[in-house]
């Protein structure tokens, strides 16, 4: 494997998503997307037990439940070790919806480019739903997997769950970080391109 290929790949992907950081649209999808994953991952944790509490405390108290889910996102009220890797997944979840936004803007549907956003869209389903899937609290081992191990495997599956929950969201995060490079890179190259079409008009309006 060519690493040096890989890594320049990586430097302008990271480019790519700097340029994208100057572009309205890219933060509307960034801001929206890194908020409400975040809040989601923060109510999953522990599985659909705040879910089943907001059934049963009415509306100002499901308003407080994920008041403090949405503070959480920020590390109000959380232990380090448990907001971290929250915050992290939300922020990559955050930047992966903000590209995939910023470029179906920009991108003109014709020419089979509804398959590309398409496969964009779904492969950020993916990740939100193994990281979904893997959530929960990191020190007491509770995911959504707990009930579904717990059901096959008895007592033997709840000693799998911490393994199992840390392998789906390690896939997430590497289907995200990958996705993140092509998505960079695409977002470089349009930006960049758009660039030099405009000072092209430019110069040719003087000449």
């Amino acid at each position: 494997m060519n690493w040096r290929k890989w890594l320049d790949e990586f430097v302008l992907a990271g480019k790519g998503i700097l340029l994208a950081t100057h572009e309205k649209r890219f933060w509307i999808g960034f801001i929206i997307a890194f908020l409400f994953f975040g809040m989601l991952m923060n109510l999953l944790a522990g599985g659909f037990s705040k879910f089943e509490l907001m059934g049963m405390v009415g509306f100002g108290g499901s308003m407080k439940i994920i008041g403090d889910a949405l503070l959480g996102v920020f590390g109000i009220k959380m232990i380090f070790f448990e907001w971290l890797p929250v915050f992290l997944l939300a922020l990559l979840q955050g930047i992966l919806i903000g590209l995939i936004v910023l470029l179906w803007q920009k991108k003109r549907i014709k020419n089979g480019k509804e398959s590309s956003n398409s496969a964009n869209v779904e492969k950020a389903g993916i990740i939100t739903g193994l990281i979904a899937l893997g959530a929960g609290c990191p020190t007491c081992g509770t995911t959504l997997l707990t009930p579904l191990l717990g059901a096959l495997f008895s007592t033997g599956g709840l000693a799998m769950v911490g393994v199992i929950s840390g392998l789906v969201t390690a896939l997430a995060i590497i289907i995200a970080i990958l996705s993140l490079k092509r998505l960079g890179e695409e977002t470089y190259v349009i930006i960049v391109n758009e660039k030099y079409m405009r000072k092209k008009e430019e110069r040719g309006k003087s000449a």
